[in-house]
């Protein structure tokens, strides 16, 4: 979006987007946001067709891959709606556009996205020039000031993917514990982070309570504004594939990336793949799945409960240690 708004300052942009993902950028300047609630899908519908009852848009890019979003797009008139090409249009979304990005083998999901803008004549911009620029209120600043200080080196953990995926996501507290001792000889101090949910409480109060050093525990205690913020300050994150993980991307903030269940090619932090991010993806292939990474469909998974045990602390050591 950033891309096409630096290239077209004056075009005039709808997103259609989550509840959740509206909260953190949902004040970004010069976009029009309709939120649609999964939990609350018939009045979404409702609201979105009459928002856009009236609209003629010049385009629609359709970058979302699932018969939710394919539903919505039946909503928006417009002579073009731009779809992935038909390998990667899974859940029939060829069906539901009328023109498609280039077929490109292997990408990472960002790259992927590129490809909208690239389609419609707003070109990708380097690495150096990548920009997010999310919205963070004084309010915000001060509460992660309160607890990273100017200055301050900083280790923020978020230990857990998603719910759905804890039985074969996620690093083990012990693991974890052995990263704060690491992070606090290195002299950083530690935040623990997270969501609401009992296992990521779980996880921050047993970090905290078997880690030596004091260790400040934050888990379900921040909006995604003040999480975006407390990253922003952070000198690191440690994180499995997860939300918070391309948050502290977007903040510019590197990640040491815990990949054994996905490959990191193609869902890993953008700006720290290739430097931070520990990748046992290879290895758990080969032990669990019985083949090479190359050979696994791209965006295949290894899900098996002992593959994140592939990612020993001393790899996760050495970066911290590279790190400061």
């Amino acid at each position: 979006m950033r891309a096409i708004q630096g290239h077209w300052p004056t075009t005039r942009l709808t997103w259609i987007i989550g509840k959740l993902e509206h909260q953190l950028v949902g004040d970004i300047d010069g976009i029009n946001f309709l939120v649609y609630d999964k939990g609350n899908e018939k009045q979404s519908l409702k609201t979105i067709k009459t928002a856009v009852a009236q609209e003629n848009f010049d385009a629609l890019l359709h970058m979302q891959i699932s018969i939710r979003s394919s539903r919505i797009s039946r909503l928006i008139r417009a002579p073009i709606k731009l779809g992935f090409d038909k390998k990667r249009a899974k859940d029939f979304q060829w069906l539901f556009t009328s023109h498609r990005i280039a077929a490109k083998p292997k990408q990472h999901v960002m790259d992927g996205l590129f490809g909208f803008a690239e389609a419609i004549g707003a070109p990708r911009p380097s690495d150096d020039k990548l920009r997010w620029d999310i919205p963070l209120s004084q309010a915000d600043q001060d509460f992660a000031r309160q607890y990273i200080p100017d200055n301050s080196k900083t280790l923020v953990i978020s230990p857990c993917s998603s719910q759905r995926a804890r039985n074969f996501r996620n690093w083990s507290i012990a693991n974890y514990v052995a990263a704060v001792a690491q992070a606090q000889q290195l002299g950083m101090q530690v935040i623990i982070t997270g969501g609401p949910t009992e296992l990521e409480r779980e996880y921050g109060s047993k970090i905290s309570q078997f880690s030596e050093g004091k260790v400040t525990n934050l888990v379900g205690q921040t909006s995604l504004k003040q999480l975006a913020a407390l990253l922003g300050r952070a000198t690191v994150l440690i994180s499995p594939d997860s939300g918070p993980a391309h948050m502290a991307n977007a903040m510019r903030t590197p990640v040491i990336g815990l990949y054994a269940t996905s490959n990191p090619n193609r869902t890993g932090p953008y700006l720290s793949n290739h430097k931070w991010v520990v990748n046992a993806y290879p290895e758990a292939c080969a032990k669990f799945k019985n083949t090479d990474s190359d050979q696994i469909k791209w965006g295949g998974r290894v899900r098996d409960p002992n593959a994140m045990e592939l990612i020993s602390a001393t790899q996760v050591k050495a970066k911290l240690l590279e790190l400061t």
